[in-house]
């Protein structure tokens, strides 16, 4: 099974900055994404932004050039990092880490982290 370790996330004002950053393991596993999710209070959750095996990055329309997903260590793939800047009310969310990862015995599964909580508020 993988396990993703999320850290970063907390209380931030608006136009401040947050960064989230998720370790995924075990590494004989292959990670062909790594994303983050959010859900808002009674809202369904999204996409945030999302990164390839090749370095290949996506993010939701609310989010582009205020977020920046980024792999923390040159060429690992099994970790990222979001960084938040000019972050607004609507971003308070409980963010999660996401990942479709391949392993011969398992084969493709998509596996998440427990949440961690960003709040936006003056």
């Amino acid at each position: 099974q993988v396990q993703l370790v999320e850290s970063g996330g907390g209380l931030a004002q608006p136009g401040g900055s947050l960064r989230l950053c998720c370790d995924a393991s075990p590494s004989y596993f292959t990670f062909h994404t790594m994303s983050w999710y959010r859900q808002a209070p009674e809202k369904r959750r999204e996409v945030v932004a999302t990164i390839t095996r090749a370095h290949g990055t996506d993010y939701n329309d609310a989010v582009r050039g205020r977020f920046f997903i980024s792999r923390p260590r040159y060429n690992a793939e099994d970790a990222m990092c979001l960084q938040m800047d000019n972050l607004k009310p609507e971003d308070t969310a409980m963010y999660y880490c996401h990942t479709k990862a391949y392993v011969t015995w398992i084969g493709d599964r998509e596996y998440w982290g427990q949440g961690t909580q960003v709040t936006v508020s003056s």
